[in-house]
Order: C-alpha cells, then sequence, then structure tokens
C-alpha cells in the first residue's frame, strides 16, 4: 500500500467489522516487526496479512477508545498504547459504546498510556503522538514523516462525529485548526474509515465549510 522513499515502511490496510473500519499494519522492513493500529474486529484476518508479511508483531496503538477499534486488541497477545485520556474507554462497555450493541467489551491487555509528542518506535519506526482531542478526549493522530494516521478526527472529506457521549465538536474543531491544519500540504491521510488522502484536499474541503 506505502513504501517511503526508503523503502523502510511497510504499510498495510484492512477493513474490518460492519463499520468499515480501517486497520492499519505499520512494519518496519529493515527489522521485519510491525505494530497494529486501531484492530476493531477480524483478528484472524489480520493475523493472516501479518504473516503473509513475514512480520512479528510486537503493539498495538488505538487512535481512540472506541469499540469499532478496539474489539479485537484481546486477540493478540500485545501490550495496547492508548491516550490516556481514553484509558477509562477500554475499560467501560458504556464508554466505548460497545454497550450499545448488546456486546459488551472489556480490553484486558497490558496498556501504555501515552501523551502529546511521546515517540512510539516499530524498529527504526519513530511515530509522534499528536493529542486531537474532540471525537474521544483521547483521540491522537500519529505522525511518521509525512504519514499521519488520523483514526477518527479527520477524514478525506469530513471531520469525526462529536454526538458521543465525551465527544465536543468545539474541541475537535480546535484540535483540527492547531494541530492538523498548519501540517504540510503534501502530508498523506490515513483515516480510521475510508479512503486514504492528503492534507491539502482536506484543508480546500475545511474551508469551503467554514469550519
Amino acid at each position: 500500500m506505502h513504501n517511503n522513499k526508503e523503502d523502510k515502511i511497510i504499510l498495510e490496510r484492512i477493513i474490518v467489522s460492519d463499520f468499515l473500519t480501517n486497520c492499519y499494519i505499520l512494519g518496519c522492513k529493515e527489522e521485519n516487526l510491525c505494530g497494529i493500529i486501531d484492530p476493531g474486529s477480524e483478528g484472524e484476518k489480520i493475523n493472516k496479512l501479518i504473516d503473509d508479511l513475514k512480520l512479528k508483531p510486537i503493539l498495538i496503538i488505538n487512535t481512540h477508545g472506541h469499540f469499532d477499534h478496539i474489539g479485537a486488541n484481546d486477540l493478540f497477545n500485545l501490550s495496547v498504547y492508548i491516550h490516556k485520556d481514553d484509558l477509562e474507554f477500554l475499560k467501560d462497555p458504556e464508554k466505548n459504546l460497545s454497550s450499545f450493541f448488546s456486546l459488551p467489551y472489556i480490553c484486558k491487555n497490558h496498556t501504555f498510556p501515552i501523551e502529546e509528542k511521546n515517540i512510539i518506535k516499530i524498529g527504526k519506526i519513530k511515530i509522534e503522538i499528536i493529542h486531537t482531542p474532540g471525537h474521544t478526549p483521547g483521540s491522537v493522530c500519529l505522525k511518521i514523516g509525512d504519514i499521519l494516521f488520523t483514526g477518527d478526527t479527520i477524514f478525506a472529506e469530513g471531520i469525526g462525529r462529536t454526538d458521543f457521549p465525551q465527544g465536543d465538536e468545539e474541541v475537535l474543531i480546535k484540535s483540527i485548526k492547531e494541530k492538523l491544519i498548519t501540517l504540510p500540504d503534501n502530508t498523506i491521510i490515513y483515516p480510521g474509515h475510508g479512503e486514504p488522502s492528503n492534507l491539502r484536499d482536506f484543508k480546500r474541503w475545511f474551508y469551503k465549510w467554514n469550519l
């Protein structure tokens, strides 16, 4: 799906669950290691891809704590990295919304709380944490050079919902304006749902709607 100029990054997208969540496999080609971003469901499908890529998974990163992004965490014996403000979502079916679908989910994995500007390493890959609250209090985007995993903060032409518990539209717009709009236009967006895009096109859409 994506290789950087130095051919060090392996990036594959898998669409999982009825919510069509984008789960990403982010691999370090040099060390054959990978991380799993937002394994929302279908753990066997995710594992098969990792095996096909001949990578060793070492961690999970959740961009936020909603069920459609965390639902398969327990299917991997891996530590989960999630922003400290969404840590409770992993243990609370009402906060992670799984209780609304009569499938109450509690994540039992070991967790590492993360914060703004933390760096997570997968082999030679360094992932910068950008805290973008609004969709949830602990929503984050993950930056690697010109690559940005945006979770449910922004999409190709859209922004995250704020009508769920603890969502806040004013906070979300502030996050986008202060943390994302300032990034280069050529930044590639890999969102939590839908197709990849770039910040140039997103900015055009964003300003069109006077957000």
